[in-house]
């Protein structure tokens, strides 16, 4: 065979292999794939959902057995899961040690979920108040500040008024150090002696401007002769 003919049938080979790859690889048919090796693709096997012949009550997935606890579904610590004490009342306080690696965690955890609503001092001023006038808690008011935390995690586990549940996207572990960051936020505002306009009109107080206001000073008149 010249070079020109072995030339010839290697680009013609070439080019067969190049376009029975490119239509095994992109083309449609209604045929089952050429499998050169079966392997596993073909063997006897049970798939979800489907029917079985074998198995007495004529389902193919089997149930758990009685008693069977999923990986981290052992939930024994009914404060720190649900927020509620063996007697079934709110807990007082965060069931879990209170630190600065908490803090910090609960921090970043409100930024996420917490403050777009409830801003990021809790005033309950964030963007969706301010662009759609959604209304929203302040966590400086009265009415909050008295809850337990429990009480707290139990709105941020299963919602409250037009407030989603938190269950699925926050774990329960973060669920507390938001909590443990919130209170902080409180803490911090009570020390410097301010409450916000917000809180203030929330709770019926009037809003604090952290000098305490003289007592037994008559109030002030007007100058005589002048039309206020």
């Amino acid at each position: 065979m010249t070079a020109r003919k072995r030339f010839v049938v290697g680009a013609f080979a070439l080019l067969s292999a190049v376009a029975l790859a490119g239509c095994a690889r992109g083309c449609t048919s209604g045929s089952p794939p050429i499998h050169l090796n079966p392997s596993m693709d073909d063997q006897p096997k049970v798939l979800a959902q489907t029917a079985s012949t074998f198995f007495f009550n004529g389902s193919s997935m089997r149930e758990p057995v009685p008693g069977t606890v999923a990986i981290d579904g052992l939930k024994e610590d009914a404060a720190f899961f649900t927020g509620k004490g063996a007697d079934g009342q709110f807990v007082a306080k965060v069931p879990v040690t209170t630190d600065d690696a908490l803090l910090e965690r609960g921090r970043q955890r409100y930024v996420i979920y917490c403050q777009p609503c409830h801003d990021a001092r809790g005033d309950g001023k964030g963007i969706l108040f301010q662009r759609a006038n959604v209304p929203t808690a302040s966590f400086h008011q009265e009415k909050i500040l008295k809850y337990p935390d429990g009480q707290i995690f139990d709105i941020m586990t299963n919602g409250m008024g037009l407030m989603p549940s938190y269950k699925w996207p926050i774990p329960t572990a973060d669920r507390w150090a938001i909590i443990a960051y919130i209170r902080e936020l409180e803490r911090k505002r009570l020390a410097s002696g301010t409450i916000t306009a917000s809180a203030a009109g929330a709770t019926g107080t009037p809003a604090a401007t952290g000098t305490p206001a003289a007592t037994g000073t008559p109030a002030a008149t007007s100058a005589p002769g002048r039309v206020n």
